[in-house]
């Protein structure tokens, strides 16, 4: 049994992309030495505005959604070049910015987790399939100014954030809650996790070197030439 997309209202779709697509042209602003052109901001304003979505409907093998209406492309190349031409501006609103930036997160976690069960996938690639979708701008942004890509590193929570909201949807779901209520609190759990994160400056434990490897009982080291 397949569950209901859960769909949010057209102008919802493209503040969360018009958010994107800022935030996108905002912090490639950061890098003075790339020098970008105004293509070049739409380019990265459009990736992070709709990648996660592109990237999602790929998976699915569906027609991107971002492609079936005008308002999409036009949203997200406006939004950033709004961003270049106001950036010190909008620098100054990086408070507001970030909780509609986990608003976002949260809204498409929700519609790729339902929109993947809807399609018959099972739990697991389900929750898979949202998390891609909250975080896929994130990547292509970051793949396109040739940077690490930040999703990787220490850091905020994003995909942490996703997979606690994705994996709280797909068992609300699984006992029989209604898919809004459930696809709403799914939101709610992402979004709180994103902002308690940089609050609190949450991250996964770092990854460490092991300077000494311990010695196992009846292993030994192979004898060097010349020993």
């Amino acid at each position: 049994m397949t569950e209901a997309t859960f769909a949010i209202p057209l102008w919802a779709d493209l503040l969360a992309i018009g958010i994107g697509g800022l935030q996108g042209a905002m912090f490639a602003a950061q890098f003075r030495d790339r020098r970008l052109d105004l293509l070049g901001i739409a380019i990265i304003g459009i990736a992070a505005g709709f990648g996660g979505g592109l990237i999602r409907d790929l998976l699915l093998n569906q027609v991107p959604v971002a492609l079936q209406q005008n308002w999409y492309l036009i949203v997200a190349s406006g939004a950033a070049l709004l961003g270049m031409l106001l950036e010190r501006l909008f620098s100054r609103l990086g408070t507001v910015i970030t909780v509609l930036d986990a608003l976002t997160i949260g809204l498409y976690c929700a519609i790729g987790t339902t929109k993947a069960l809807s399609l018959g996938l099972p739990a697991i690639p389900s929750v898979f399939v949202g998390v891609v979708a909250a975080v896929g701008g994130s990547i292509l942004r970051d793949m396109l100014l040739n940077l690490p890509i930040a999703l990787m590193h220490v850091g905020s929570l994003y995909a942490v954030a996703a997979v606690a909201g994705a994996s709280t949807l797909v068992t609300l779901l699984a006992i029989g809650v209604p898919v809004f209520i459930a696809a709403t609190i799914c939101v709610i759990v992402t979004f709180g996790v994103r902002v308690l994160a940089v609050l609190f400056r949450w991250s996964l434990p770092e990854q460490r070197r092991i300077e000494r490897i311990p010695r196992i009982a009846g292993f030994r080291r192979p004898r060097q030439p010349g020993r």
